[in-house]
């Protein structure tokens, strides 16, 4: 399909191969926190922090896991040929499809490339018959929450102490987000 000049290629997404990983690897998925939602965490408020640079790593091996398995895929955005980022999912133990990790290389953020990966598990696991979506964030990754939120995405709960084990003296908060295909 012609581009048209001036306007950005919308990302598609595919099916990762082994090539894609070390691509990947060399993105920065990095982010600036300097904010944090607060209770009940899932509407606006939100408190200044001091700003610093979050990075979660980037684990080849943990990714090329899921390229050989049954219960979990890896999809990865991509505009034109280059990779720009990726999604990992698999099969969780309740029905829903567990959305493990999604990142977006920084200089391609807003490109509607976490929409199309997220679409693509959307599909990945109404195919394989489950119950919706969940994934887990921080109460950090204030602009993931409002993209979760504004997905369709809804809190089911938090928890104080996960990452507590870590650093005693952390402030993040694990976010539960769902997004199931039946209605209550």
């Amino acid at each position: 399909m012609p581009t048209t000049p001036g306007v950005p290629e919308a990302p598609r997404v595919v099916r990762a191969d082994a090539a894609c990983l070390s691509s990947l690897a060399l993105l920065d998925f990095t982010f600036e926190v300097s904010a944090e939602l607060t209770e009940p965490f899932d509407g606006d408020a939100i408190s200044p922090l001091v700003p610093y640079t979050k990075d979660y790593g980037f684990d080849v091996e943990e990714l090329a896991g899921y390229l050989d398995r049954q219960d979990g895929d890896l999809f990865v955005a991509m505009v034109r040929d280059a990779r720009i980022g990726y999604l990992a999912v698999s099969e969780g133990w309740n029905g829903y499809a567990v959305v493990e990790d999604i990142a977006v290389d920084v200089a391609h953020r807003g490109t509607g490339a976490a929409r199309a990966l997220m679409d693509a598990a959307i599909d990945w696991a109404r195919e394989a018959g489950l119950s919706g979506l969940r994934l887990e964030t921080q109460s950090i990754n204030v602009a993931a929450c409002r993209f979760y939120r504004r997905y369709g995405f809804v809190l089911g709960g938090h928890d104080r102490f996960l990452y507590r084990a870590l650093d005693p003296s952390t402030r993040e908060v694990a976010l539960y987000w769902y997004y199931p295909f039946f209605t209550s």
